[in-house]
């Protein structure tokens, strides 16, 4: 009896996608039927997002569900074209030159990665650093210090640490779960409170295009928001909290830290057994990574292929292996990084379709009446992260945000301050919690698991930032 439950059990799962897909299908047709052409599509303009949502929820898969989300936003334009345009946004996409510098920035780190485990370099960084970190919680916390001090950009940030700390981590018998949200919780939180990172440029530059600073003056600006940024500070104070048990395992992560930790994680690749262990094929890599990545201008590619460059003389001089050996780790790394470029490069398909749907217009027209002084920088916090996480674009919702919230703001005779750090501390939401977003994407993919185990371990942690900055920010007002 049993079994033929259980068999029906497989068969409904196995059905349930099937039927899930049809379903949105009929949706979609009617979309198309009574708001497609030119119309507002209105409140359907969220069902692409949605959609993935599900679906995510449904297979725990990251990249099948983004495929979905971003189909199901083409057939509500035009069924009869929905492939033709799903061609062709991809193309565009990929021809952008800001997919073009991530895909070639995360494709090296891969290959970098791979090099690092051949040679021996990071179970070296392990056993040095484990002398001292001779417990979970010390190992933690200097994964989490570690995080702090390379706080030029996300995606450096994120594949450093996991990098440096995953086989500590391992040996101690920490989930990778837990590794990845102290890593992501250092990423993007972490380069908006340290003001010399990618993202503070990025957002100085529109500071002054906006009209909120004078040429030149972008920086200096962001530096007097910075006390009102409450969600990169909670994000990042709350880690030690959750590190020292004063905030216990939840959710997803409990389960994680009570199995083996082996579960669903990828295994690091051998190291040969002629090759000694050497702390210098960590270190040297690693410094030439972040300071060639400083002195070119925060520029994350020219680091990374510098660090290849000096990694592959090193372990040439030293004759880890030939330089065909070392050349295939560097492919074999490149070509780990395919599933994770794949997840981010329909990420972007879906925001290109949510920008046709015209889904952050809506929200925001949706949501402007009920503000007021007091209610628009937590409601402009709330909106913001939903639409971040939801789209996973986090610059393209500053960018679209900023020019209809300061406007607001001074006609409501808002706080601009801190309705700013209510709009600054969403993108940081966004990048922390979506599971299609890239740091999220990066972090779990440089600890060993898919994004939608990272995601779901890391959600309680974030809700509570989350809930905490929005009471922050009403109280604030």
């Amino acid at each position: 009896m049993d079994n033929v439950q259980s068999g029906s059990r497989f068969q409904w799962k196995l059905r349930l996608p099937f039927v899930s897909l049809l379903t949105l299908f009929l949706i979609t047709l009617l979309a198309h039927q009574f708001y497609g052409g030119d119309r507002d599509f209105g409140s359907l303009s969220l069902l692409p997002t949605v959609v993935v949502l599900i679906i995510a929820l449904i297979t725990h898969r990251t990249l099948e569900a983004l495929i979905a989300g971003s189909l199901t936003g083409f057939l509500m334009i035009s069924p009869q074209t929905a492939l033709q345009e799903f061609s062709a946004t991809a193309l565009k996409v990929m021809q952008d030159p800001t997919t073009g510098w991530i895909f070639l920035v995360c494709g090296l780190f891969g290959s970098l990665i791979a090099l690092l485990q051949f040679s021996g370099g990071t179970l070296a960084f392990s056993d040095i650093v484990g002398r001292y970190c001779r417990t979970r919680r010390k190992a933690l916390m200097f994964g989490w210090l570690l995080g702090i001090v390379i706080f030029i950009d996300d995606y450096l940030n994120a594949l450093t640490v996991s990098t440096a700390m995953r086989k500590l981590t391992d040996k101690l018998k920490v989930s990778r779960q837990m590794l990845a949200y102290i890593v992501d919780s250092t990423a993007a939180p972490v380069c908006l409170l340290i003001p010399f990172s990618t993202w503070v440029l990025y957002l100085a530059g529109l500071f002054e295009s906006n009209g909120l600073a004078e040429a030149g003056g972008g920086f200096g600006f962001y530096l007097e928001l910075l006390p009102y940024l409450f969600y990169p500070w909670i994000a990042v104070m709350l880690v030690p909290l959750v590190i020292s048990g004063v905030i216990p395992p939840l959710g997803a992560m409990k389960k994680a830290e009570l199995s083996t930790g082996c579960e669903g994680v990828e295994e690091d690749s051998a190291t040969p057994s002629h090759v000694k262990p050497r702390m210098i094929n960590f270190v040297l890599p690693m410094l030439t990574l972040i300071v060639a990545t400083w002195y070119f201008d925060i520029d994350a590619l020219m680091g990374v292929g510098c660090a290849l460059i000096v990694t592959l003389a090193l372990y040439s001089f030293q004759r880890i292996a030939s330089f065909s050996r070392l050349f295939d780790e560097l492919m074999a790394g490149l070509e780990s990084m395919l599933v994770p470029l794949g997840i981010i490069f329909t990420a972007f398909i879906l925001q290109a379709v949510n920008e046709k749907l015209g889904l952050a217009p809506y929200l925001i027209d949706t949501v402007t009446p009920y503000m007021d002084a007091k209610w628009l920088p937590a409601l402009t916090f709330i909106l913001l992260s939903a639409l971040a996480f939801g789209t996973g674009s986090f610059w393209g919702v500053y960018a679209i945000a900023l020019p209809i919230v300061v406007p607001l703001a001074q006609s409501l005779g808002a706080d601009i301050a801190l309705t700013l750090g209510a709009l600054i501390s969403a993108g940081a939401f966004g990048s922390h919690a979506c599971f299609f977003g890239d740091a999220t994407v990066i972090s779990a993919k440089g600890c060993g698991i898919t994004p939608m185990q990272h995601a779901m371990s890391q959600l309680p942690y974030v809700s509570i930032a989350a809930v905490l900055s929005f009471l922050l920010f009403l109280l604030a007002a």
